[in-house]
């Protein structure tokens, strides 16, 4: 059960910050993988006030046993207060990629 493949989402301000965390949580084997997506723009409600930010999206697959550990590593390299750190179950997909995930995840 827990070889479960996650895709997990986390927004940051900006790429460079996005890009560093990607590769520690990646060299860490935290995560096999990390896609980034530049020129995302959310509109959120934080403290009272509605803000309007351009952000950068991290797509990061992993396995649920993984997952703790990640969220807690991203959380504590992340610069907000309180970060977008959400994990999905991957239902299905091309198996020796799911495989790769899993492999790549073990800890």
């Amino acid at each position: 059960m827990g070889t479960r493949a996650q895709l997990v989402i986390c927004t940051f301000p900006d790429a460079a910050k996005a890009a560093e965390v990607a590769r520690t949580v990646v060299t860490e084997g935290l995560t096999a993988c990390v896609n980034l997506l530049p020129g995302v723009r959310s509109i959120y409600g934080w403290e009272g006030e509605l803000c309007d930010d351009s952000e950068v999206v991290a797509l990061m697959k992993t396995t649920a046993c993984r997952f703790a550990d990640l969220r807690d590593r991203v959380v504590a390299l992340h610069p907000y207060d309180c970060p977008e750190v959400i994990a999905m179950e991957i239902v299905d997909g091309h198996q020796t990629y799911l495989d790769w995930v899993s492999d790549v995840c073990k800890g």
